[in-house]
């Protein structure tokens, strides 16, 4: 078995944002969950985070084409392939 930072269905590649980013090698289609960003290494919600190979490589836009939910997954709305993945960058606070 052989260990894939990223899905299949991306690849990191030159990006007009910020030097490099995440791009589609196929169509992806809305809601699909595409992994998670970052882990919390003690548990508490935000606490300490590690970033995945996803969250290191995913660039901001003010109008991205996929949302982070609080728990860290992308979730994704209709990207094309070869279309570069963004998000909006912000973080939550559990109460």
């Amino acid at each position: 078995m052989t260990y894939r930072p990223l899905p299949r269905y991306l690849t990191v590649k030159k990006s007009k944002i910020d030097h490099i980013g995440l791009f589609a090698t196929k169509k992806i289609k809305e809601g699909k969950k595409i992994g998670v960003t970052h882990y919390d290494l003690h548990g508490e919600i935000w606490d300490e985070l590690m970033r995945t190979p996803l969250g290191g490589f995913i660039n901001h836009s003010n109008e991205p084409n996929c949302v982070i939910d609080k728990t860290s997954e992308v979730l994704a709305w209709v990207i094309k392939s070869g279309e570069e993945l963004t998000v909006k960058y912000q973080t939550y606070k559990v109460d």
